[in-house]
């Protein structure tokens, strides 16, 4: 039990048993709150189908999810609707919140694209003592439990103690993820979209930038892509990088928001067809970060070798006025 893999299994696991008892207290919860109209269902109360692209739809595996082109965007652990508001709900364990600040700009920015009517906020149901609540966006809510220990669940599990049969809510305010009407958003056109107009202006349209609509894509993406560099150029910027084996030809540069409200460069190397590699150029040196080869940035980089021509091509006299142009940025 003190193996370090045992503790990770297990911190995993009191994590979805936590998720899946705060979503049944939720559920209690919606089908008597008269302020709530609605709520999505989810795991054993949904019969399993399959998720549906371009769609928000419940997964096989019985989360609330939506994807576009069979790769997920986002994933939500309950759903809410009153008459002017839609809640999403983040269940967690974790000791500090101060890490989930991008995960909620990025599914407060999808819902507010696919339920334009609804004013979107957050309800986070963590622990006593997680600490980073206070500096929560304001359209954030918090509850808190008392703490948690799944160990006396792993034990009944293990034992095969007899389980009480499954109580199934019975709600009008019940409905299904593939039912709700909601808002087209074509990912891949956006993202092409974006790029294009982007580049409007040398080596970036600002105005273009700014705007409340483009600010809310970059937070579906995380990032927006400007144009690339070449191998040769990037390795001046770069030098302590290493190329073998690599088979790459450019490296396609996107501007990133951090966590104290502006924004960095960061780029992208496509070594091979699914080896990807994020990086970020540090005062200290490069830092690199290896991506999925089965995520959706690298299903980008296949979209954006279509996308993506000699007009994109940005000297280091444009990199050089980028870089200088989004560190007076904020948001």
């Amino acid at each position: 039990m003190e193996d370090e893999g045992y503790i990770s299994a297990f911190r995993s696991f009191e994590g979805e048993v936590y998720e899946n008892y705060i979503y049944e207290k939720l559920l209690r919860f919606a089908a008597n709150e008269p302020k709530i109209k609605s709520f999505i269902i989810k795991g054993p109360h949904k019969h399993r189908t399959r998720a549906q692209s371009d769609a928000l739809s419940v997964s096989w595996k019985g989360q609330i999810i939506y994807r576009a082109r069979h790769k997920e965007i986002g994933e939500f652990d309950g759903l809410l609707f009153t008459d002017k508001e839609l809640y999403f709900v983040e269940m967690t364990l974790v000791k500090s919140v101060s890490n989930l600040k991008k995960r909620l700009r990025k599914k407060r920015a999808l819902l507010e694209v696919l339920f334009p009517r609804y004013q979107v906020k957050a309800l986070l149901v963590l622990n006593e003592g997680a600490t980073g609540t206070s500096d929560l966006p304001p359209y954030a809510s918090v509850w808190l439990t008392k703490p948690y220990s799944a160990r006396h669940i792993l034990e009944r599990l293990s034992t095969k103690s007899p389980r009480a049969p499954m109580i199934r809510i019975e709600s009008n305010k019940i409905a299904h993820a593939e039912e709700l009407k909601i808002a087209a958003f074509k990912y891949y056109a956006t993202l092409s979209w974006m790029l294009r107009s982007l580049r409007g202006k040398d080596p970036v349209d600002l105005e273009f930038f700014r705007r409340p609509t483009t600010q809310r894509y970059h937070d579906i993406y995380t990032k927006v892509y400007i144009g690339y560099l070449g191998v040769e150029d990037f390795k001046t910027l770069a030098p302590d990088l290493k190329w073998e084996g690599s088979n790459a030809f450019r490296v396609v540069v996107a501007i990133e928001k951090d966590h104290s409200g502006g924004y960095f460069l960061t780029y992208f190397i496509r070594h091979s067809a699914k080896k990807l590699d994020n990086v970020v150029i540090t005062p200290n040196g490069s830092k690199v970060t290896k991506k999925d080869p089965f995520g959706i940035t690298l299903t980008e980089m296949n979209h954006l070798d279509k996308v993506m021509d000699q007009s994109f091509h940005l000297t280091l006299q444009q990199h050089e006025k980028l870089g200088h142009l989004i560190s007076q940025l904020s948001h």
